[in-house]
């Protein structure tokens, strides 16, 4: 059963000169998406700066309002639905910030920042906040003592676990993770992993996981979807995307991640030229500008998403 179904999810951002008030041009962050997300899994999403993907993290929690398309959340289009019905159930989605230095309100306790979401969800009894903050922090690893302490008294790993104990305070049903661990030490990025993914199996969570790093996301996701200058051009389980990839953009990317056993040799595939502007997206297959299997087809039709299963590729090189 599904928690998230994006259907032909667009964002369009329209550029001007502040002089003479004239559209510039149009950048199309998202540009026609479709995935589902189903309970209790978690769906990594990966690709280069600019692909679209923290732009389609931010459309499904709704702080930034679709050009076109659906977002459902259990069947329910919370894209059409007002801002005050929207308020209702805002508690059910959260989101795990990518920078825990600039996430958390220098000015607040952790007691407060805290006790915050609480109040305003009403999640538990005013009597009950101070109980319920130590069990926030237990299940983040931190202690009662951290409570009345404000966030320059923590390490980087220290205050993601907060920004975790704040997202799941609201007992959500859905969580948006825009590259949690980007911004940490590597010896801490795989605590923050193992506990998310703890805290995941506990409490039953869905999550959708943004990183450019694809061990993070082969470490953590059930399936994985790639996007490519506001495009999903592969999606499926997450062991056949890393073993069998099939598009061309995918192995370019699974080539470029390191490995960890000096033994074991790939073959680096290197890209060629940048990748193009999203105010001037290529004709055809978006990826043809960088592709070194680039037929003729490629250049003047965009290949459609499409496969067996739950394995899908946009690719014409790919039958099926």
């Amino acid at each position: 059963m599904t928690i998230i179904d994006v259907v032909d999810l667009k964002k369009y951002f329209t550029l001007s000169t502040p002089i003479l008030e004239m559209e510039t041009g149009v950048v199309k962050a998202v540009n026609g998406i479709s995935f589902h997300i189903n309970h209790g899994e978690t769906l990594g999403l990966v690709g280069e700066s600019g692909s679209g993907k923290t732009t389609t993290g931010k459309l499904i929690l709704r702080l930034l309002k679709p050009t076109a398309g659906k977002i459902l959340l259990e069947g329910r289009d919370i894209s059409k639905i007002s801002d005050r019905e929207f308020r209702a159930i805002r508690k059910d989605l959260q989101v795990v910030f990518q920078n825990p230095y600039a996430s958390l309100d220098p000015k607040m306790t952790i007691q407060d920042i805290l006790t915050q979401p609480l109040t305003i969800h009403k999640i538990v009894q005013p009597l009950e906040y101070s109980k319920e903050v130590v069990r926030l922090l237990n299940l983040v690893g931190l202690s009662k003592k951290d409570a009345n302490r404000f966030p320059h008294e923590f390490s980087g790993g220290q205050r993601q676990r907060i920004g975790i104990a704040r997202a799941i305070s609201t007992k959500p049903k859905f969580i948006v993770c825009d590259e949690p661990v980007s911004a940490l030490d590597v010896s801490i990025q795989s605590q923050i992993l193992n506990l998310m993914m703890d805290l995941q199996r506990e409490f039953k969570l869905s999550y959708l996981f943004i990183a450019h790093g694809l061990n993070v996301i082969k470490h953590v996701s059930n399936r994985v979807a790639v996007m490519y200058l506001g495009k999903i051009v592969e999606v499926g389980n997450a062991e056949t995307i890393f073993n069998t990839p099939k598009h061309p953009y995918t192995k370019a990317l699974i080539s470029a991640s390191p490995i960890p056993d000096p033994d074991i040799k790939r073959e680096r595939i290197i890209l060629k030229d940048e990748i193009p502007s999203p105010i001037n997206i290529p004709t055809g297959c978006t990826f043809h500008t960088r592709c070194a299997e680039c037929m003729d087809i490629c250049r003047s039709n965009e290949p459609e998403l499409q496969g067996l299963d739950e394995h899908q590729i946009a690719c014409h090189l790919v039958n099926f």
